[in-house]
C-alpha cells in the first residue's frame, strides 16, 4: 500500500473519529457548555459512556440506536454525522493526496469539520458559534502562514489574509445596505455599545476613499480600521453610543463608488477591495470583543429588541473561516453556489408551507464545498468568458 491509498483509510478513519467529537460540538457549543467536560454521558440518563459507547458508527448499530443503560433513543443523526465526516476526509486525502499535497489536507479536513458543526447547528438554533469562527479563522491564517508547498490547495498568508477580512467584508456590506434598506434609510434604534455596525459601517467608508484616492490596499485596510477603532474608543470613554449617522457612512460609501467609478478603474477597484477589508477587519474585531466580552449571538426568532438584518453576523464570520481557508476568489465562488442554492431550496420550502426564514449557514458550507472541488475551474471559465485568460 502506498503512502497515498494509505492516507486515505488514516483519514477515513481519522474523520470518522472527528465526527464523533463533532457531535459533542453540536450539541454542547449551542448550550454555553465546556466540550471537554463532564466525559460523554447518555443526554437523558445522563450516564457517563464507556469507550464502547463512543465506537463510531459501529456503537450505534450494535445497541440498535439506543442507550445502553436506560434505552432512551440515540438520534440517527450521531452515525450520519460521523458518516459524513469520515467519507469527507477520506475524499480530501483521495482527491488532494498527502504525496502532492502535504499539511494542506489537513488544514481542509478542518475546514470540512468547521462547515459540517456550524453547518448543523444554524439548521437547528439559527447561530453559528464564535467558538467555531473565530478560531477557525485564525487556523486558516496559521495554515497559510505555513503553507510552503507550491501545489496546496490552501492559499499563502497574504491570501488567506485578504480572503478571511474580504469574506467576512461582502458579507458584512451585504448586512449593512440591507438593514438599512429594511428600516427605510432609518438610523439604527438599537447600535452597539462599544463596538458593532456602526463603526463597521465607519470601516467601510474610511477604507473606500483610503483606497481609491491612494491606490493601496494595505492603506485602505488600515485607514478604515483605525477610523472604526477611534469610533469604539471614543464610545468607551464616552460611556455612551456617540452616533455616527448611516446617511454619512453607508452614503458616503455610495458616493465614494459613484465619483471611483469616473475616474481611473484601478482607482473603483483598489477603494472597493479596501473597504471590504476594512469592514471586515472591524466585523472580525467586534465580534472578537463580544465572545471574549461573553456576549453570544442572539437567534433570530429572539424577543431581544434589534433592528432589522438582513444577514446574521455569524455567516459574516463563517464568509472569513472560508475566505481564510480558500481565499477571496474561491469564497466569491462558494457565495455566488450558496444564494443560488438558498434561491431555489428556499422557494421549494416555502411552496411546501414551511418556514419563511432562510438559514443561510448551510448554503454557505454547501457552496465552500463547490468552490474548494471546481472553484478553480469555475474561476478559469469565468475569466475566458471575460477574455481575461
Amino acid at each position: 500500500m502506498n503512502v497515498d491509498a494509505f492516507g486515505v483509510v488514516v483519514l477515513l478513519v481519522l474523520g470518522l473519529l472527528i465526527g464523533s467529537f463533532t457531535n459533542v460540538l453540536i450539541w454542547r457549543l449551542p448550550r454555553g457548555e465546556n466540550v471537554a467536560f463532564p466525559p460523554s454521558h447518555c443526554p437523558n440518563c445522563d450516564h457517563p459512556l464507556s469507550p464502547l459507547d463512543l465506537v463510531p458508527v459501529l456503537s450505534w448499530v450494535s445497541l440498535g440506536g439506543k442507550c445502553r443503560y436506560c434505552k432512551a433513543p440515540i438520534s440517527p443523526r450521531y452515525p450520519i454525522i460521523e458518516l459524513i465526516s469520515g467519507l469527507a476526509y477520506a475524499a480530501i486525502a483521495l482527491l488532494f493526496p498527502l504525496s502532492s499535497f502535504g499539511a494542506g489536507v489537513i488544514g481542509l479536513c478542518l475546514l470540512v469539520t468547521i462547515l459540517l458543526a456550524a453547518s448543523v447547528i444554524d439548521f437547528e438554533t439559527y447561530t453559528i458559534p464564535d467558538e467555531l469562527t473565530l478560531p477557525g479563522t485564525a487556523i486558516g491564517l496559521i495554515f497559510g502562514a505555513v503553507n510552503g508547498a507550491a501545489l496546496s490547495p490552501l492559499p499563502n498568508f497574504e491570501a488567506a489574509l485578504r480572503g478571511a477580512l474580504m469574506g467576512a467584508g461582502v458579507l458584512v456590506v451585504i448586512s449593512l445596505l440591507g438593514g438599512w434598506v429594511l428600516r427605510r434609510f432609518r438610523e439604527r434604534l438599537y447600535p452597539e455599545l462599544p463596538i458593532g455596525y456602526q463603526q463597521i459601517a465607519l470601516g467601510l467608508f474610511g477604507g473606500l476613499l483610503t483606497g481609491g484616492l491612494w491606490g493601496n490596499w494595505w492603506a485602505a485596510l488600515a485607514g478604515g480600521a483605525v477610523l472604526g477603532l477611534i469610533s469604539a474608543l471614543i464610545n468607551l470613554a464616552a460611556r455612551r453610543v456617540v452616533r455616527i449617522p448611516e446617511l454619512l457612512t453607508l452614503g458616503g460609501s455610495l458616493l465614494a463608488l459613484a465619483f471611483f467609478s469616473m475616474r481611473a478603474s484601478s482607482s473603483l477597484l483598489v477603494g472597493l477591495q479596501g473597504g471590504l477589508a476594512a469592514a471586515g477587519a472591524v466585523s472580525l474585531l467586534a465580534g472578537l470583543y463580544w465572545w471574549i466580552g461573553g456576549r453570544h449571538e442572539v437567534a433570530e426568532d429572539d424577543d431581544s429588541p434589534g433592528d432589522p438584518t438582513a444577514m446574521g453576523f455569524g455567516d459574516v464570520k463563517l464568509a472569513a473561516v472560508i475566505g481564510a481557508f480558500l481565499g477571496f476568489e474561491r469564497l466569491l465562488v462558494a457565495l455566488a453556489v450558496a444564494v443560488v442554492l438558498g434561491a431555489v431550496l428556499g422557494l421549494i420550502q416555502r411552496f411546501m408551507g414551511g418556514e419563511n426564514k432562510l438559514k443561510f449557514g448551510p448554503y454557505l458550507a454547501m457552496g465552500a464545498v463547490v468552490a474548494l472541488l471546481w472553484g478553480a475551474a469555475i474561476i478559469e471559465a469565468y475569466q475566458g468568458y471575460l477574455g481575461l485568460s
